[in-house]
């Protein structure tokens, strides 16, 4: 699969280390397991001049506190909390001056963020998209993509989860509904 690097985006979601690092509150061995390939997939598309975009999961302590139904801290406890160490993008994985960093919160990185419209100003149609957990934040935010028209695809082996069920069930549903799944070696940038 060639892409255009002028056009094309790697967004890496929420490789944080509350989810990546061992001493993480929500820390899932498979978040951590690709945390290698993901950084190969950065280097290369550092390397080729693609964009490379990164999304930090990141919750204000009271942002639940009135909450009617929406309640993360609820279903998964206090986590990636505002100013944390939790919430840095793993040191494995450096984000540099010229990469994006979109702050979200909650799991689709599109929601009321700036995603949508830097993607847009750049003239950027394609999306690589890898990072964790499959079936939470990569999903939602790879759902969103292929509803706003950008053409998702899913970076199987760069994909991190808590259960393996989990990362097979989010990319079947993502390649049956609204994007592609592709390994990372099949990814190359023109």
């Amino acid at each position: 699969m060639q892409l255009e690097p002028d056009s094309t985006a790697v967004i890496v979601v929420d490789m944080q280390n509350g989810f990546c690092h061992p001493d993480g509150s929500l820390y899932a061995p498979g978040s951590e397991a690709v945390i290698e390939p993901i950084a190969d997939l950065v280097a290369r598309a550092r390397d080729a001049g693609a964009w490379l975009l990164f999304t930090r999961d990141v919750h204000p302590p009271d942002q639940f506190d009135d909450a009617h139904y929406y309640d993360e801290f609820e279903q998964w406890g206090e986590h990636v909390l505002e100013g944390s160490w939790e919430a840095e993008v793993v040191d494995e994985l450096p984000v540099e001056a010229a990469d994006n960093v979109v702050e979200k919160h909650t799991y689709d990185a599109f929601h009321n963020t700036e995603l949508e419209g830097w993607l847009n100003a750049r003239g950027i149609d394609d999306l690589v998209i890898c990072g964790t957990l499959a079936n939470v934040c990569v999903l939602h935010t790879g759902g969103s993509a292929g509803l706003r028209d950008f053409r998702p695809i899913m970076v199987e082996d760069c994909i991190g989860a808590i259960e393996d069920d989990h990362r097979e069930y989010a990319l079947e549903h993502a390649a049956w509904l609204f994007g592609e799944v592709e390994p990372s070696d099949a990814i190359e940038f023109a």
